[in-house]
């Protein structure tokens, strides 16, 4: 049985970060918009858990593999994701944010992972308490 995630008191806050300055190549160079300001656009939309928060960030250094997401929590292992996609990867960041959010160290099983996740995770950073 899945927790509910709307009022479950056990399950800590966890934040979504998001690169608004990345690009990815499938996206004109001389775009108004950024796709990593489309993708925080795009994530503020979706109906998330209150105890998942969407922030922007400037730039996660992660240039080279297109838009770039942080999912991190106090006492949980962060984990950075590039190769995202604003037009294909929302749901894939929703489903994983989810399980994130369960997961009271942030471990969520490899296989449990959307298969985007599991291909294009760039670092996994252990909780600072570690």
């Amino acid at each position: 049985m899945q927790p509910d995630l709307e009022s479950d008191q056990s399950l800590k806050p966890i934040e979504i970060l998001v690169c608004d300055t990345c690009r990815h190549d499938d996206f004109p160079k001389a775009a108004d918009n950024r796709p990593g300001a489309l993708f925080l656009e795009a994530l503020a939309k979706q109906d998330l858990p209150a105890k998942i928060t969407v922030r922007s960030v400037k730039c996660l250094s992660n240039c080279s593999q297109g838009c770039s997401i942080v999912l991190r929590g106090e006492g949980r292992w962060s984990y950075v994701y590039g190769n995202l996609n604003p037009n294909e990867h929302i749901s894939a960041i929703v489903d994983g944010a989810n399980k994130y959010l369960i997961a009271a160290d942030g471990l969520v099983p490899w296989r449990e992972r959307p298969e985007h996740l599991r291909k294009n995770c760039i670092a996994r950073i252990p909780p600072i308490e570690a």
